[in-house]
């Protein structure tokens, strides 16, 4: 039996006791209050061997980086490519992947076309921020529109767009065809400046034969505010086994084609609109 001078001479009935309290999930301050120890050397020796109770331990701030650094050292990756993917200390690194086996030596030119290929995301990244941050800037200095360069954008758009009267073919009328929703989702506040009521609008959907037609006529329903039933008989493209086809995603959802009654004066106004801003952007200084 060990023994010690004065109050802590029974040793071992001392540490029967400590570690029962131990084991009820008592912290060392807690244990040392209750039994009255002062000597952190001796409650190390009479706690030997008893693991803490799992609420005293404290969340360690590099688990999340010990974790990911066994997961890159799995991948493959060297202690160096590891420590320019955390940013931590190499010493680190060996020590929480010193148990997993070492990847085996790429040779040099792959290792030249991996260091090569991460520059490059890295620089694509950046090109996309500034990408991002230019497109950004280029929206809010564009801000609230009026009335007035609505209307012109409009009819402009439409021009571009827009079904247009020829000497042989007299079409005096609005059709729109577009298959994207910001484009379709201006033309009908176009519209709306226009007068032109919902009544007054005929949908249809164009779409690949193989599609989802009742789901991409939801949608565009849904993005025009009317009910899908109101919606004309889709008109079906064939597929041409000749041409492989790119817009097959689940996000393919054709065109929409908009069609306004009793158009003909406006259709009108707006061929009048379009030829004045022809002359005024030549007159423009």
């Amino acid at each position: 039996m060990t023994t010690l001078p004065g109050k802590y001479a029974d040793f071992e009935g001392l540490r029967t006791q400590v570690v029962a309290l131990r084991r009820e999930g008592l912290s060392r301050r807690q244990i040392r209050d209750r039994v009255h120890i002062d000597n952190n050397d001796l409650l190390n020796r009479l706690l030997e061997g008893e693991p803490p109770p799992e609420w005293t331990k404290r969340p360690n701030a590099k688990d999340d980086l010990r974790d990911q650094a066994r997961e890159l050292r799995l991948q493959g990756l060297t202690y160096d490519q590891i420590q320019v993917e955390l940013g931590c200390s190499k010493s680190s690194i060996s020590l929480w992947v010193r148990d997993l086996p070492k990847p085996d030596r790429r040779d040099a030119k792959e290792q030249a076309k991996l260091a090569a290929r991460k520059r490059w995301d890295h620089e694509l990244a950046i090109r996309d921020e500034a990408r991002q941050e230019t497109k950004a800037a280029a929206t809010r200095e564009i801000g609230t529109l009026s009335d007035r360069e609505l209307f012109i954008a409009g009819v402009a758009l439409y021009w571009a767009e827009g079904t247009k009267d020829k000497p042989y073919a007299r079409r005096e009328s609005l059709l729109f065809i577009n298959s994207d929703p910001n484009v379709i989702t201006f033309y009908l506040r176009w519209l709306e400046l226009l007068g032109v009521t919902r009544e007054r609008m005929h949908f249809r959907v164009s779409i690949h034969e193989s599609a989802d037609v009742p789901e991409a006529e939801k949608f565009w329903a849904d993005l025009a505010g009317v009910a899908p039933s109101l919606f004309q008989k889709a008109t079906l493209k064939k597929h041409n086994p000749k041409t492989v086809r790119k817009n097959i995603s689940e996000a393919y959802r054709g065109c929409l084609i908009v069609y306004v009654t009793k158009s003909a004066d406006l259709y009108r106004r707006v061929e009048g609109a379009w030829y004045g801003i022809v002359l005024g952007a030549d007159s423009a200084t």
